[in-house]
């Protein structure tokens, strides 16, 4: 006896586990994109505290192309605030070049700022 059949009224095949006979269900295909830090971040959130949503995507075949443009979005808004913050601190090429241990500092304590108003404006929400 076959493990899988084909049933014609509905199209889908059913695969036998167990003695019964389950539907075979595939993922819609999804085009493949690279998720870096930020979109790796929210996608453990989204798996950890948001479970319908996480599901949803992943079922409606989204997800890759959601992670993909929340990282785009948080990697711009990153760039621009630490661009934004350096700036305003004063924080530039002529300060690296003359002490370059006060310029490490800053731009540290600029990014680290900067990747929490990150995480709570876009990341974790």
């Amino acid at each position: 006896m076959e493990n899988r059949i084909y049933d014609e009224k509905n199209g889908l095949w059913y695969a036998e586990q167990g003695g019964y006979y389950l539907p075979e269900f595939a993922l819609p295909p999804e085009e493949e994109k690279l998720i870096g830090i930020w979109g790796q971040r929210h996608f453990q959130y989204l798996k950890e505290n948001k479970q319908l949503v996480y599901i949803n995507l992943l079922t409606s075949g989204r997800l890759n192309e959601y992670l993909a443009s929340v990282d785009e979005q948080a990697e711009e808004m990153f760039s621009r605030l630490v661009k934004e913050s350096a700036d305003r601190q004063g924080v530039t090429e002529q300060l690296k070049a003359e002490n370059q241990l006060e310029w490490v500092g800053k731009m540290n304590n600029i990014r680290a700022c900067v990747r929490e108003v990150v995480n709570s404006e876009i990341i974790y929400v």
